[in-house]
């Protein structure tokens, strides 16, 4: 299988696409209004102790307090949780934690690390078990465990990395997971690294006792270099970038940790944006559509609610052997399975889904359509569980869920529709309209366009981006205007070109266009 990862990267924004075998399979993004927070550590402070629910609401300085279960409680603070590592050999079972109010006072202070952002109305989850990531380990100051990552499978491997790791290990000195960039790694490197990691654990401690809580005490890497950090080894064929910045840092990493893998680095040079290019705009649009065909002609119906993702298969127009009614009920169901666990992945969707394939009545079918679908999903990073097909004929699973899902980040509820349906966020749109003029640049047919917005989106670049329009110009060569126009929809705008303002917007919206 062939494995790729293409970073688009500017001050606004930075995507990450991962692909295997020219099919997108995982989609990130970052910006700096999105506030995300997943492996900060905090100095909190404890605002409130609820034994009725065996939790805590943590005070770390953003706008919805933190939630604390006991179960996250370290061994160190009074809980005795498993260790935080998705990479660990299996989760150890958790020791009986004693009642968080025995252990947590109102107004105590708490080291915490995020491990889940605020979603909706939910404010962010956090744990006391500190963890802190390297390129190939994963240290845990308050741990004496030794674990190898799920992905390193060769046995003699497996028993060196441990037996490596053990040596390291001595009470009181911290426990490590080595990670899956840590296969056939050398006691060099090992003991470089824990020895980092541990110096790193020592200053963060002394940044704690100086601070007054809630404060900030480490931010966890930003997008791009925690995925080159935790992804890029040598599982990947290549790592494609489209900002030279972005090029120089990830090559000066990569040469001081893995130099081995530089030359599957590349830069982009092209005119047309890297995403365009690889054809993933098209693919990121398909994203958002409830319908997602299928190979064999049936197609599969993605609803998200508050409470749960409903995801329904259908045969649509795909009849089969009309003989054999069972054999086209199964195919269908067996392509839903495989494309079921791309799209959970690539939408980045967590919490319960329930998942209703065509109804079947032989059991060996529906043991094949639930291996099918526990086997690609074994591919996903995100933990994810199945459960047996129920008596309705449904399968229940959960998918961890860290972030919101890419339709709640880049989307809001439609105000005109009462939150039936959702609209493009400003910054969706402006970003948008940011790639719509570099393809408009990259024909050269274009010398003069006016963009046309709804005023909430002007009103929106004025107040956080009030160069947005003099940067592009000063990028593309373009003479460049934006005007606000009240007859616009809220995510809506248009492009009109040259003198005569002729409206070239369908000419540039491209595959992946928001409009």
């Amino acid at each position: 299988m062939k494995r790729e990862i293409l970073i688009s990267a500017s001050d606004e924004e930075s995507w990450v696409a991962l692909r295997e075998d020219g099919r997108l399979t995982e989609l990130m993004f970052d910006r700096p209004d999105q506030g995300r927070h997943v492996g900060d550590i905090f100095l909190g402070r404890v605002e409130a102790v609820l034994p009725g629910i065996q939790a805590a609401f943590v005070d770390i300085g953003e706008e919805k307090a933190a939630f604390l279960h006991a179960s996250d409680l370290s061994a160190e603070v009074g809980g005795g949780g498993a260790t935080n590592g998705e990479e660990s050999q299996g989760r150890r079972h958790r020791r009986q934690a004693p009642p968080i109010q025995d252990v947590l006072k109102r107004g105590e202070k708490l080291l915490v690390k995020v491990t889940k952002d605020a979603i909706s109305t939910k404010g962010p989850r956090v744990t006391t078990e500190i963890a802190l990531p390297g390129r190939f380990l994963v240290y845990m100051p308050e741990s004496d465990h030794v674990g190898i990552s799920r992905k390193i499978d060769h046995r003699r491997e497996r028993g060196r990395l441990r037996a490596m790791a053990r040596k390291l290990v001595v009470d009181g000195s911290g426990g490590v997971i080595v990670r899956t960039a840590g296969e056939e790694l050398t006691q060099e490197k090992l003991v470089n690294e824990y020895q980092h990691l541990r110096r790193q654990w020592h200053a963060i401690r002394q940044k704690a006792a100086k601070s007054e809580a809630p404060a900030l005490i480490q931010r966890e890497a930003r997008l791009i270099t925690g995925v080159i950090r935790d992804l890029f080894t040598s599982r990947f064929d290549a790592v494609t970038i489209d900002n030279r910045e972005a090029h120089r840092q990830i090559v000066a990493y990569v040469r001081a940790f893995d130099p081995d893998l530089l030359d599957r680095i590349h830069v982009h040079q092209d005119d047309l944006p890297l995403f365009d290019h690889a054809g993933i705009q098209d693919e990121i649009r398909r994203s958002f559509q409830r319908q997602v065909d299928l190979p064999s002609g049936g197609h599969v119906i993605i609803e998200p609610t508050e409470a749960l993702v409903s995801v329904d298969v259908n045969t649509g127009k795909f009849t089969g052997r009309k003989k054999d009614p069972e054999h086209t009920i199964l195919k269908t169901n067996l392509d839903a399975a495989r494309e079921i666990a791309i799209q959970l992945r690539l939408r980045d969707i967590g919490g319960i889904i329930v998942i209703d394939f065509i109804d079947m009545e032989s059991q060996e079918g529906r043991d094949r359509v639930l291996h099918e679908l526990r086997s690609h999903l074994g591919r996903d990073r995100a933990r994810t569980r199945t459960w047996e097909v129920s008596e309705l004929g449904l399968i229940e699973m959960t998918r961890q869920r860290v972030r919101p899902s890419l339709l709640q980040a880049l989307t809001e509820p439609c105000p005109a529709c009462r939150g039936s349906g959702r609209l493009w966020t400003a910054p969706t749109l402006v970003r948008d309209i940011e790639r719509c003029i570099r393809r408009a640049a990259a024909t050269g047919d274009e010398r003069d366009i006016l963009v046309r917005v709804h005023p909430s989106v002007a009103l929106r670049v004025m107040d956080h981006e009030p160069r947005f329009v003099r940067r592009l110009a000063r990028r593309t060569g373009l003479r460049l205007d934006l005007r606000d126009d009240p007859l616009m929809r809220r995510d809506e705008f248009r492009l009109l070109s040259g003198r005569a303002r002729v409206d070239v917007t369908d000419r540039y919206l491209g595959a992946g266009a928001v409009d």
